[in-house]
């Protein structure tokens, strides 16, 4: 074989090689951009839930039962107002050791903060809280077990006792599927709160079903 056919295979194999490097740096960049945002809203979460625990009335009371028939005033939810954004109350999980600040309303902008509120209200027991997979936020969910506790303390010092009933994997386009319970809609589904994050890759989502003591 003459050096002009050994010639252009060297070519190819070297721009394998730079393509291979430039996919390892990339990949490597996107990493510590997510660790990076990752403890930014780690960060971010805690300093808010700080703020709002003073708020919080250090009395806490134990939750009412649901009431049988909703009304609109059933959906209007106390708030307090931190750093231009109304927030609902606090969410605890003693087994994951997670205790995160719940925003009232969700966009994008404010799941980079911390949890949102995606539907529904604590007061109907059918209130569906979303947030992204950050390891500081709910991508620890995804592993919780059946039977742990998790607490919702409102802004008014409500407390709202729940327990993890199931988790199920539902896909990003089924809202319907997410949010539908006995509660809402008539359905066999029978729970009382729903949280709900992406599962790795993003394709599905993680809900983790829970209903109140």
């Amino acid at each position: 074989m003459s050096s002009r056919e050994k010639k252009p295979r060297g070519i190819k194999s070297i721009l394998m090689i730079l393509l291979g490097l430039l996919l390892i740096c990339g990949a490597a960049g996107l990493t510590a951009y997510n660790v990076w945002d990752s403890r930014r809203a780690e960060a971010e979460s805690r300093e808010i839930l700080d703020q709002l625990s003073d708020m919080i009335p250090e009395d806490l009371e134990a939750a009412a039962p649901a009431p049988p028939v909703a009304s609109a005033a059933d959906y209007e939810l106390p708030t307090k107002m931190i750093d231009g954004y109304e927030y609902i109350g606090r969410i605890n999980i003693p087994s994951l050791n997670l205790s995160l600040p719940v925003m009232a309303e969700w966009d994008y902008t404010r799941l980079k903060i911390s949890p949102c509120r995606f539907t529904g209200s604590y007061k109907l027991d059918d209130m569906v809280i979303c947030a992204h997979n950050y390891i500081s936020h709910f991508s620890p969910i995804k592993y919780i077990d059946i039977g742990a506790d998790v607490e919702f303390i409102t802004v008014d010092g409500i407390v709202y006792e729940y327990v993890v009933s199931n988790r199920e994997t539902v896909q990003p386009t089924d809202v319907d599927e997410m949010i539908m319970n006995d509660k809402n809609s008539g359905s066999k589904a029978d729970w009382d709160l729903t949280l709900f994050t992406c599962n790795t890759g993003g394709q599905t989502r993680c809900a983790v079903r829970c209903v109140r003591k």
